[in-house]
């Protein structure tokens, strides 16, 4: 049985409490005219009846129908199904938002943002602006030329959703659009065949000159198979021209038939794809006039360098599409002259060139770097050579679009430059390191002479904090070359933030507010949870110091945000900057003053800081720039003037099945006696730091050996029994500690072995192949190194 409507069933209802009404107010009037025979209270009751029917009758009519819920919509289930899809597909809701996209749609535009406002142009904007007005009113719109980096595509808008209160946005590029994917396979089926037997090469080209497809024949004649593999590959590669301007395969040479290339007319608008027909024809002499003219300028068109064809006057003749994206060339108003491309103290430069090579008193060819009108900070190489035998062409300039190349050289040149400086930052600290060693344990071996109260006791304490003081800068340092000493666990960058969260608030103070926001189902990451506190800390004063600087009054906000990466924000770094992959985000903005783009590249490095002189180190981004690079991660800092910074740190998910670590993993108790028993082997090079360690174990109870060098500590092992500690540096002259430690094991396989160094142990440890070693870091105090001997000793008992 239908279901009725509601109105439906409101009505018949109505109607049937009306005559239930009527009914009951005849029958009581009968009943009063019955009993008591008064036929004026008898009408009163029908009337009463008839009364109360029509109120009720009104009270349905107006009482309001519930409308049926709309069913909730399962938004990964249509990301799925959109991700099925080969197009570019978004939606958005009736307030604009952008609620679901698919990775295709993030590739196409370079990010995810939000119909109409999409990277098409100011033009293609208005258009789709009105056609998703025009959608929302008629329910379907589509605009069908539209560029996204310098690819056509077409852009389809859908209304759709329960309550009709969404939109659908599809792009397709020209390739599907303009049927030639359908043109594509054909030319590589019967319809190749079918051109082939009337004479006929056929090939699908795209505007760089890429073979989209071709006909069987043309594949023989270019490749010698049939079925050789040519898509992709460079069309004008297969074609030579001769000095009289007759165009052969290049793998039949010079006894080939000569062609006729024939471009056929398949779209009207840039970017299209180029149909391309080859005709065999009989040989005979070619003129430099028209026709040898059109067939040079077609084969410009499909080389993949920037080429442009210029006369004897200076003038251009041509320029294929290369060219035009390379030198930045506006088509609907293109340059006359060579010389309006560049900027104004490189016109006479490139004039001259022009008319030298025009008038062949040049030699045959010659490169020389200008800076383009629309892009000077950027040199390209302008390529000039003489033209002979190409109709009106004179000069032949050739464009290199390099600034992918130029990027990837500054960065090459500045991974290089950190990576000096790094070393030369690890070395001064390592040195540095020994120093301190010796002035705290100096300080120590003093204080326990001195009790509170004396006269000396205060600056002895000074002078220490001075030099933990300088051995957090060294730890600094030491970040930033990447040579600290790392504890990785597993962990949840949510948890980091939030053990550090209570810290910021006091940092910020009460005038900047802190958001923090956490995904979804992030991936577990393996870092120091320490160090990256310390990252998140430095990253927030920095903005902290940004937002004090552009409100001095107060004001401002810091968001914290850990989420998943996308797929497609890692492929827009560059996958020779980051490897594609699974990264879990963590990402740190403010709204300062922003960072200059003169400053922007300059930020990591050490020393350099934009801060008064005396109000920082210039150590505090290089040092966290060291430790995400140290945990496997990747650090970018994006900015715009005036609109805040962002910093995103990208760190791998550990795919491992061990546990997550606890936010506060529980402090191992150590017993406070470190009162000792045995002897000591010590071996250390630097004086002042071999004294110190000396006094500090005898001190304790121990009897202590002493060896400037490896050799003497072999020579001490000859000449004494054997010792209950070995307690060495690991970085000597000669012979280095690990070498002296396998030499000793070699003789006592169980002795307990103590490595200290001002290198970080993580990475000593990769290149020490020695089991059963305990290792302390210097700088260390006179009660850090009788809490590692004691430890040492009783790992080895």
């Amino acid at each position: 049985m239908a279901t009725l409507p509601p109105f439906r069933a409101q009505r018949l209802t109505s109607e049937g409490a009306l005559g239930i009404a009527i009914a009951a107010g005849v029958i009581a009037a009968l009943l009063i005219l019955w009993l008591i025979g008064d036929p004026v209270v008898a009408i009163g009751f029908a009337s009463a009846g008839i009364v109360l029917g029509g109120v009720a009758v009104a009270w349905r009519s107006l009482a309001p129908v519930a409308p049926p819920l709309a069913p909730e919509i399962d938004w990964q289930l249509v990301r799925a199904l959109a991700e099925e899809s080969p197009d570019a597909i978004a939606i958005t809701d009736r307030a604009g938002r952008l609620v679901c996209a698919n990775d295709g749609f993030g590739e196409m535009f370079a990010g995810l943002p939000t119909p109409p406002g999409l990277p098409i142009g100011e033009a293609g904007v208005g258009a789709l602006a009105e056609a998703g007005r025009a959608a929302w009113r008629d329910g379907r719109a589509k605009v069908d030329r539209a560029e996204v980096a310098g690819r056509p595509i077409s852009i389809e808008v859908l209304r759709t959703g329960h309550q009709h209160d969404l939109l659908v946005w599809r792009a397709v590029s020209a390739m599907e659009s303009d049927n030639s994917r359908a043109l594509a396979e054909a030319l590589s089926g019967a319809l190749g065949k079918r051109l082939a037997e009337s004479g006929i090469m056929a090939a699908l080209l795209t505007t760089d000159g890429r073979v989209l497809a071709a006909d069987p024949v043309l594949r023989v004649r270019a490749m010698g198979r049939s079925e050789a593999p040519i898509e992709g590959a460079d069309f004008a590669r297969f074609l030579v021209t001769d000095t009289r301007g007759l165009i052969r395969f290049q793998r039949e040479g010079g006894e080939g038939n000569p062609l006729r290339l024939v471009q056929v007319p398949f779209a009207d608008f840039d970017g299209s794809p180029i149909l391309v027909a080859l005709l065999d024809e009989e040989e005979a002499p070619v003129s430099y006039g028209n026709g040898a003219a059109a067939h040079i300028r077609t084969l410009v068109q499909l080389m993949p360098v920037g080429i442009a064809l210029v006369d004897r006057d200076g003038r251009f003749l041509e320029m294929n599409d290369a060219f035009v994206r390379a030198a930045c060339v506006d088509r609907a108003a293109p340059p006359l002259y060579p010389g309006d491309l560049v900027v104004r103290e490189d016109k006479a430069a490139v004039a001259d060139a022009v008319r030298r090579f025009a008038g062949g008193g040049a030699a045959h060819n010659a490169d020389m770097a200008v800076r383009l009108r629309d892009v000077p900070d950027e040199p390209v190489v302008l390529s000039i050579a003489g033209a002979r035998g190409l109709g009106d062409a004179a000069v032949v300039l050739s464009l290199k679009d390099n600034g992918e190349e130029t990027r990837l050289k500054r960065e090459v040149a500045q991974a290089t430059k950190m990576q000096a400086v790094g070393q030369l930052a690890g070395g001064v600290a390592h040195d540095f390191n020994n120093i301190l060693t010796a002035i705290i344990g100096h300080c120590d071996l003093m204080l326990m002479r001195h009790s509170p109260g004396d006269s000396d006791y205060d600056d002895i304490q000074q002078v220490r904090n001075n030099s933990n003081r300088a051995a957090a800068l060294t730890r600094q340092l030491l970040a930033f070359s990447r040579q600290q000493t790392l504890r990785p666990q597993i962990l949840q960058l949510p948890d980091v933030v939030s053990e550090v969260s209570n810290l910021l608030k006091r940092l910020l103070g009460e005038t900047v507010t802190l958001e923090v926001r956490h995904g979804r189902n992030l991936g577990p990451v393996r870092a120091d949870p320490g160090q990256l506190e310390q990252v998140v800390v430095n990253l927030a004063v920095n903005a902290r110091d940004a937002m004090t600087a552009k409100h001095p009054h107060g004001g401002g906000k810091l968001t914290i945000q850990t989420r998943s990466a996308t797929l497609g924000e890692i492929r827009r770094r560059g996958p020779d900057i980051m490897p594609v992959g699974e990264y879990t985000a963590l990402e740190i903005s403010d709204t300062g003053s922003g960072i200059p783009p003169d400053v922007l590249p300059k930020i990591f490095e050490p020393f350099f800081t934009t801060k008064e002189v005396g109000k920082g180190t210039g150590l505090g981004l290089s040092t966290v720039y060291g430790i995400v690079k140290q945990s496997g991660g990747y650090i970018f800092a994006d900015s715009k003037p005036e609109q805040g910074a962002t910093f995103t740190i990208y760190l791998p998910v550990h795919a491992s099945g061990e546990p997550v670590a606890p936010r506060k993993p529980a402090a191992k108790p150590k017993p406070a006696e470190v009162w000792g028993t045995g002897t000591v082997l010590l071996v250390e090079d630097e004086d002042m730091v071999r004294a110190v360690a000396e006094r500090a174990l005898t001190r304790q109870g121990y009897t202590v050996l002493t060896a400037e060098n490896g050799e003497v500590a072999l020579e001490l092992i000859d000449q004494h029994p054997r010792p209950d500690l070995l307690v060495s540096d690991v970085v000597m002259p000669a012979m280095d500690g690990p070498t002296m430690a396998r030499k000793i094991r070699q003789r006592y396989p169980d002795l307990p072995i103590l490595f200290m160094s001002g290198y970080a142990e993580e990475q000593l440890r990769r290149s020490i192949d020695i089991e059963q070693v305990a290792f302390i870091p210097k700088p260390f105090s006179v009660q850090q190194l009788a809490e590692a001997a004691r430890d040492a000793l009783a790992q080895g008992r």
